[in-house]
């Protein structure tokens, strides 16, 4: 059976020659097996640095843009980590990897099941529940940093009230094809500062405070 250490490794050297540098996501990105994440048809691309389809009309990011994000969360040790789109399941993983406490919500149920079997195979203790993902997970609210994986039109105002003061939000915002990276630090209930990172291009985040389902 392949393991594909060197194309990770490879894969590490190239994010870290495109400007990631934190460590911790690095590490991670060397040690979580991206090719059990992508349909099998796919795996020999699975280490290259693209976005690659899983179905539904859903992918798996690239990986710089994938590290990009993690590394904007500048989460801690153990933190409590909110992922809107769970999709394969491979940022969570890299999430866990790093430690985290991790809470993720896919809307889509065929790949809510898929995946959720992929890391009940796998072992990693990922809180996972199917629903709409622009409303968050207020049970287990505030969390120490919340990602979303799909462009918004807007950032919905359910996760801003659900992140922990201090903390970031990672979000793409804009049109359905191309959106700007928004990284928000939240000061106070109110007052939040926000950083644009152009350009990037996700999949519709679809629900009550994204967009509607075509």
């Amino acid at each position: 059976m392949l393991t594909y250490e060197s194309e990770r490794e490879e894969l590490v050297d190239k994010l870290a020659e495109k400007g990631i540098t934190d460590i911790f996501v690095l590490k991670a990105i060397g040690e979580v097996e991206r090719h059990k994440f992508v349909p099998k048809a796919m795996r020999h691309h699975a280490y290259k640095d693209i976005a690659l389809p899983i179905g539904y009309g859903q992918t798996i990011s690239q990986p710089y843009t994938v590290a990009y994000m993690t590394q904007a969360l500048k989460l801690k040790s153990a933190s409590k980590v909110l992922e809107i789109g769970t999709g394969s399941g491979y940022q969570a993983a890299l999430l866990y990897s790093m430690g985290m406490d991790v809470f993720s919500i896919e809307r889509n149920m065929d790949i809510y099941i898929s995946t959720r079997k992929l890391l009940d195979e796998m072992g990693l203790r990922i809180n996972t529940k199917c629903g709409d993902g622009t409303i968050g997970w207020e049970e287990f609210a505030p969390y120490d940093g919340i990602i979303v994986t799909a462009g918004s039109p807007t950032v919905p105002e359910s996760l801003k009230k659900q992140l922990k003061v201090g903390c970031r939000l990672v979000i793409p915002v804009g049109g359905r094809d191309s959106q700007i990276l928004k990284i928000i630090t939240k000061f106070n209930e109110n007052e939040f500062e926000v950083q644009d990172v152009p350009e990037f291009c996700f999949v519709p985040l679809i629900g009550r405070e994204g967009w509607n389902q075509k």
